[in-house]
């Protein structure tokens, strides 16, 4: 049978989107027990972040993620960890892993995921931002005693710095945007190419469903996502939102996103990760025969694209 949740151990918790995952897990009154192992540098630069969880009843356990003995430490009485490392860091999880996989209390690891699915087709063993990803879930693959989840949910549907509703710098617009204030979109390939997308806040919410649902989670990828939609209908929307007037629209083709991504990588660009997995949205590697939204109890408790669309205009002007 699978195991229950009931005192959750989060890493990441201040992240991009590890703050709305704890958000989430601490907002739902579902578990008995919340902790988070963060940084001594995260206590000392944030400590209004650290406070604000406390005060909530989260503990706050800082520590060395490299350290064996601080993570071993940290996993006392946690029965499941939630990984919302970033990239830089996603190696620090193989070690993760083997000291979770011996540990008497931990029995489900959610490795940081949170976006597209790296085994999506054979193309995806080779493609660069997919590789500790996918070392991770092969050290997964051979425990013992750990059952694990992937949650997959596609690009962030949310106009914070960088992400996919968000406006980009006027001199890398290229790379897609969807601009509010100057009314201007860059839509990637032809506009057609319909794209699975998760508003970072659902991610939360589908982590939780996830968590309270492990029979249908067990060791396996959740595919989730908030809605589905083509670059051509999301500018409509924004169109529609900011007083009705035709956004200036322009497009960068397939073929012209895989050479910039090319000479990125050529020149060690640090865009050539992001480059990358806009091409493969754009190429469609967000679709899937279905999604599991149902499966954990989710199917109409998502944000719509109308939602999204909302609250990125806001961010963009406020």
């Amino acid at each position: 049978m699978p195991s229950q949740t009931s005192n959750v151990l989060i890493f990441g918790a201040t992240g991009t989107v590890g703050k709305h995952i704890a958000r989430s897990i601490v907002e739902s009154g579902d578990f008995a027990r919340i902790g988070i192992f963060t940084s001594p540098d995260t206590v000392q630069n944030r400590p209004g972040t650290l406070d604000g969880l406390r005060d909530r009843g989260v503990e706050v356990i800082a520590g060395d993620i490299t350290a064996h003995q601080d993570v071993e430490q940290a996993f006392n009485g946690f029965d499941t960890v939630v990984s919302c490392l970033g990239r830089t860091v996603l190696h620090t999880q193989l070690q993760m892993v083997e000291l979770a996989d011996r540990h008497h209390d931990v029995k489900r690891f959610f490795p940081s995921e949170y976006g597209t699915d790296i085994e999506y087709g054979p193309d995806s063993a080779g493609e660069p931002p997919h590789q500790q990803k996918l070392k991770v879930r092969a050290a997964l693959r051979d425990v013992k005693d750990l059952e694990y989840t992937y949650v997959v949910t596609g690009p962030y549907a949310d106009a914070d710095g960088g992400l996919f509703l968000g406006a980009a710098p006027v001199d890398k617009e290229a790379t897609g945007t969807f601009d509010v204030k100057r009314k201007r979109a860059v839509l990637l390939g032809d506009g057609n190419g319909k794209i699975s997308l998760t508003t970072m806040r659902d991610v939360g919410e589908l982590v939780v469903a996830a968590l309270k649902h492990p029979e249908a989670s067990r060791n396996r990828a959740l595919k989730v996502n908030s809605f589905t939609a083509t670059p051509k209908e999301i500018v409509a929307e924004f169109e529609k939102q900011t007083g009705g007037e035709a956004w200036d629209v322009s497009y960068t083709s397939l073929e012209q996103l895989k050479e910039m991504e090319k000479e990125a990588h050529a020149n060690g660009d640090p865009r050539a990760g992001p480059l990358t997995l806009r091409r493969i949205w754009t190429e469609g590697g967000t679709l899937y025969d279905r999604r599991d939204n149902e499966l954990i109890g989710m199917e109409d408790k998502m944000t719509s694209l109308q939602g999204a669309i909302e609250q990125a205009v806001r961010v963009q002007t406020t």
